[in-house]
């Protein structure tokens, strides 16, 4: 169904209000992209986008035409969740968007349990910052997402909430290791690899900053956890991790997790959200109340 491809395409071009950022979304070049855009526009007889210096913006008669977009995608996934339905959940497709830190140990855990009762049923799972598991989301190219300190998305439905404190994580090896908490100005003697902006971990972190009186100065800035954690493991760098990242940590000999008792340096909250109003297909709407079960037992 080709024709739904380029409806979810066209709607990510309206939310992103630029051609360029959707096309890199996609990983398809913005050319093609921007003639599916005229493509449509000549079918309509009138303009979708007001091209503007930097990006483009909805024109009247594309407001019309991106809420047919969402309607029709929504219509077809309503099919297939009854199509499933049907079939008995023999088969189907769970997209999933998430943040790295619980694609070790959270998330193909609760795969592995759904696949024993439903092993037909596929999964596709995009690794993704905060913002942009919610936009994945709310764009539906993913049917659920589990994300960390998003920001405010009204599209965006939380289904389950669990507190997350951050952690510094070092080498097994690490002078600060045989500590049972530290503080961030116990860090600051040593290298210190931080996640970027997209990351939640990093968000908590300024906000805590902007209140303090200390300053942290980075080795390095990445926005792959795995990436720290082998610095971490292979020298004297500390970096942070939430706690739904701690149990491949614990698993790991090589590192060592510490709380932060640092006064004001508030918790987070993992979500599992779903786009407010959408019917999810039945393969993915069971694995959706499976992980909800999972994250309210903590």
């Amino acid at each position: 169904m080709r024709h739904i491809h380029i409806l979810r395409a066209l709607e990510l071009v309206a939310r992103l209000g630029s051609i360029r950022k959707a096309s890199e979304k996609l990983h398809i070049v913005s050319s093609a992209l921007t003639r599916q855009v005229q493509e449509i526009e000549r079918e309509l007889g009138a303009p979708i986008f007001e091209r503007k210096a930097r990006g483009v913006q909805l024109t009247a008669a594309g407001e019309l035409f991106i809420r047919y977009c969402r309607e029709s995608v929504q219509g077809l996934e309503l099919v297939r969740s009854r199509i499933e339905d049907l079939s008995g959940l023999r088969g189907g497709t769970v997209v999933v968007t998430a943040i790295e830190a619980v694609a070790a140990t959270l998330l193909p855990e609760e795969i592995v349990a759904f696949r024993t009762r439903h092993p037909r049923v596929r999964f596709e799972v995009r690794i993704a910052g905060a913002d942009e598991v919610v936009q994945a989301v709310v764009g539906e190219t993913a049917a659920l997402g589990i994300t960390f300190n998003p920001s405010p998305d009204i599209d965006f439905q939380p289904l389950a909430e669990v507190s997350q404190e951050l952690h510094a994580v070092m080498s097994a090896r690490h002078p600060l290791a045989g500590s049972k908490s530290l503080r961030l100005r116990d860090c600051q003697a040593y290298p210190l690899a931080l996640g970027d902006g997209s990351l939640g971990g990093r968000v908590l972190l300024e906000s805590f900053l902007a209140r303090a009186s200390i300053r942290l100065e980075p080795v390095l800035v990445t926005n792959s956890v795995e990436m720290m954690k082998t610095l971490a493991r292979q020298s004297d760098t500390i970096c942070f991790q939430v706690g739904a990242g701690l149990a491949a940590i614990r698993d790991d000999t090589g590192l060592r997790a510490l709380p932060l008792a640092d006064a004001g340096l508030r918790a987070g909250k993992l979500i599992l959200g779903v786009r407010r109003g959408r019917s999810l297909p039945v393969a993915a709407a069971v694995f959706t109340e499976q992980l909800r079960a999972r994250l309210a037992g903590g």
